[in-house]
Order: C-alpha cells, then sequence, then structure tokens
C-alpha cells in the first residue's frame, strides 16, 4: 500500500511538472506577469532567504564539478541551438516568400490551381482579364499587367556542379511597372523577341555559369544573359526573359499567369467581381501576398514539426544529464544539507535553491546555444525546393522572437532537471544522510 502511494505521488508531482512546463511553453508572459512575486519572496521571508543560501552554496561548488556541470550547460546550449537554426530557416523561408507579394498587387490563375505551374490560361482570357475593372492603368491608358508562364530548368550548382532546379519566368513588357521593387544592378533589361534573360542576384550566387554576358541552352536553344536584378524576396532565384519568346521557345499556346497592380484600395474587389462574373472566365483571383503566403504554408510548417521534434528528443537527453548531474551535487552535499535542515531550514528552501541551481544553470546553456545559433544562422544563405519545385534562396532569419524562444526551452529543461533531485534532497532523512557522508 505504501509502493502504491508513493508512485502516486511521484506520479502527480510529474503530471504538476509536465503541465507547469506546458503552460510555460504556451503562455510565458502570464508567468512573467507574476515573476516580481519570486524575488519578493527570497528577498523578505525568512524561508526565501534561506534558499538563497543554500543556493548561494551550491553555485560555490560549481568550479570543483566543472565537468558534470559543462554536460548541463552544453547539453542545453546543443538543444537551444538546433531548435533555434531549424526555426530560424522556417522564418527566412517564409518571410522570403511573403516579401515576393503584396496587397497592391494580384495574380489570377486558372480555377482550382493551387500554382503557377498547374494553371493554364487562354491568351483571350489573359486580354479579358487585363482590360477588367479594378485593374490600374499607365499615363497612356494601358493596363498595368504582366503575363506570365514559369518553365523549370536544369543549371549546375556553384557548390556542387550538379544540375538542379531553376525557375525561367517568362513576364510581359509591362512587368516592370507591375513590380516596380525589382531593380536592375547590372547589365540592361531584356530585349521583347529575343532569346535574352536576366538573372536574380540570389540565383546568380547559387548556380554557375549565369553571370552576365554567359549563355545557357534552354530547351536546346542558346540564351545570352544581359543583366542581373534585385528583388529582395523569392524572385531573386528565378531568370527572367520576355513571355512571348519563352513561350515559343517551349511550344506553348498560352500563358500560366496574369499579374495584375490594382486600382485603389477597393481594386481587388472590383476586379473580382468582374471576372466571377464573366461566363467566358473560370479563374481565382487573391492578392500576391495571399498566393505566397499559401506556398510558404506547407514547408514552413514541415520545417517547425521537425525542428520541434528534434528538438524535444534532444531536450529528453539533456532532461536526463541534468537529473544525473543535480544528483550528484545533491550525494555530494548531503552531508551540508542535512545539516542545514538540522539547524532548522525546511524542505521548501531546499527544493526552491536546487531548481534556481538547475535552473540558473539552464539559462547559462540556453545563452550558449542562442549565441550560437545567431552567430553561426543568422543570415546563412541556403536553397530549396519552393512551391515551383524549384530552388529558392533565402537566408536563415535569427530573431529575437526565436532567441526567445530557445531561452523558454532551456528553463522549461532546467526546471524538469532540477525538480527530481530537489525533491530527493529535501525528503532525505537527516539522519541517513548524515550517516551516509
Amino acid at each position: 500500500m505504501r509502493a502504491f502511494v508513493r508512485f502516486m505521488q511521484g506520479a502527480g508531482i510529474a503530471c504538476a511538472a509536465l503541465c507547469a512546463v506546458v503552460l510555460w511553453m504556451a503562455a510565458p508572459l502570464a508567468l512573467l506577469a507574476v515573476s516580481p512575486a519570486l524575488p519578493a519572496w527570497l528577498w523578505f521571508t525568512r524561508p526565501g532567504r534561506q534558499a538563497l543560501a543554500v543556493a548561494a552554496s551550491g553555485l560555490s561548488t560549481i568550479p570543483r564539478r566543472l565537468g558534470g556541470t559543462s554536460v548541463v550547460v552544453v547539453g542545453i546550449g546543443g538543444v537551444v541551438a538546433v531548435l533555434v537554426a531549424l526555426l530560424s530557416m522556417a522564418a527566412g523561408f517564409e518571410a522570403t516568400l511573403k516579401e515576393s507579394g503584396g496587397d497592391d498587387t494580384a495574380i489570377v490563375l486558372r480555377g482550382g490551381s493551387e500554382a503557377e505551374v498547374s494553371s493554364g490560361l487562354e491568351r483571350a482570357d489573359v486580354t479579358l482579364i487585363a482590360q477588367a475593372p479594378g485593374v490600374a492603368r499607365d499615363a497612356r491608358e494601358a493596363p498595368l499587367a504582366s503575363p506570365e508562364i514559369v518553365v523549370i530548368a536544369n543549371i549546375p550548382l556553384r557548390s556542387s556542379g550538379t544540375d538542379a532546379n531553376v525557375v525561367v519566368r517568362g513576364v510581359g513588357p509591362g512587368v516592370w511597372d507591375v513590380r516596380p521593387e525589382v531593380k536592375l544592378i547590372s547589365g540592361r533589361r531584356f530585349r521583347p523577341g529575343l532569346r535574352e534573360l536576366v538573372v536574380g542576384q540570389g540565383a546568380l550566387r547559387q548556380f554557375d555559369g549565369i553571370g552576365p554576358g554567359a549563355e545557357i541552352r534552354l530547351n536546346n536553344q542558346g540564351w545570352r544573359i544581359v543583366g542581373v536584378f534585385a528583388s529582395g524576396d523569392a524572385h531573386d532565384s528565378e531568370l527572367w526573359g520576355d513571355a512571348e519568346t519563352v513561350a515559343t521557345a517551349y511550344r506553348r499556346n498560352g500563358f500560366q499567369s496574369v499579374t495584375l497592380r490594382l486600382e485603389g484600395a477597393q481594386g481587388l474587389a472590383r476586379l473580382r467581381t468582374a471576372l466571377d462574373g464573366d461566363p467566358r472566365l473560370k479563374v481565382d483571383v487573391q492578392t500576391t501576398r495571399e498566393y505566397y503566403n499559401k506556398q510558404s504554408e506547407q514547408l514552413t510548417r514541415m520545417i517547425r514539426v521537425l525542428g520541434t521534434g528534434v528538438a524535444i528528443i534532444r531536450a529528453i537527453g539533456a532532461v536526463l544529464g541534468a537529473i544525473n548531474t543535480m544528483s550528484a551535487a545533491i550525494a555530494a552535499r548531503a552531508r551540508e544539507i542535512a545539516t542545514l535542515r538540522a539547524l532548522g531550514f525546511t524542505g521548501g528552501p531546499v527544493v526552491v535553491a536546487v531548481l534556481l541551481e538547475a535552473m540558473l544553470l539552464a539559462l547559462a546553456g540556453g545563452v550558449f546555444g542562442a549565441a550560437v545559433a545567431y552567430v553561426l544562422f543568422n543570415g546563412y544563405t541556403v536553397s530549396t525546393l519552393g512551391g515551383n519545385f524549384s530552388q529558392v534562396v533565402f537566408q536563415f532569419r535569427v530573431t529575437p522572437a526565436l532567441l526567445l524562444q530557445g531561452l523558454q526551452w532551456a528553463l522549461g529543461i532546467g526546471f524538469l532537471g532540477g525538480l527530481l533531485p530537489a525533491l530527493r534532497a529535501a525528503r532525505i532523512p537527516i539522519t541517513v544522510a548524515l550517516r551516509e557522508s
């Protein structure tokens, strides 16, 4: 019966600890709001001052047990570094795609299409779309529209020399007005009717043999690179050419999408109403921001799930390491703790003191891991497959929110790792501790 009671007590403590950690991970600000109560308790109450004294005594022994302490700090630092690195990858990819769109431009695809590669529009459809209400016009009353075609080409990577997918986007002559954020930084624009391309600066860094003046083979035809552009988004990973020329080279009779600049705040609503009400068209209309947000969702979700899963597995190891280290520290200080308890120190201050020590070590590990992740990965440029199954060049983004999330994980691991040794230290009989020491 006694064993069953102890088991139930242990299970209750474990459940309470897990609930506390889950609450901390889900709503840290709510717990931080009451955090001033802890320093007040430590400084202005007798048990609090006792906890500080025990914690200070434990921290003073760290130089004598650097090996075990380093295991905790490095282990938790590794968890935080891996978590922040993977989440910064997701944040960078998501930000790159989201920055590719805006609320003042719209993209029109064939009805039911999720991406440009699965869409198709007839030339007559493109003309009707461009002339619809809600589309902005230039000084000559020409609609600001860019009918576009997307094809995938294989170009060798600089890093390995192996072929990888790259987007070759055929764009209309009005693309520079539709996307004014795209700036030519070297060379000149392609000329309509000629097999000429301009290359995004991200693609230029990633792929070999596509610098200005180079000639590449696309569909067994020679194309000359005449310029380099910068857009600061996913288009940096693309090569652009004249839509009609690209369509002819790849034997396409139509286009895959139309990108439009909207006229005023009501432009999207007017455009959507006009196109939905035209029986000749079956198309989907959305802002480019909405479109690229959807394109980023699947991969970013997968990266976050993967990163969290890897972090949980590593966190379990870090918790076990913290339990072993703190248990060893408690065993080495058993006589000291027993003496303090004999002098009137209650079990509560001992529990708090051991938890404080464990969480301070965890905080040190979290800061270490966050610093490593920031130094090694912030701004690190990589490429991965985007929605068009092509290479998208982007940078890792180690944001302050991710660094705080890493520290949040570190403190949660420290709490779990220190709880069992803390309870053991408070519950061990004084006579047994003195005799075993």
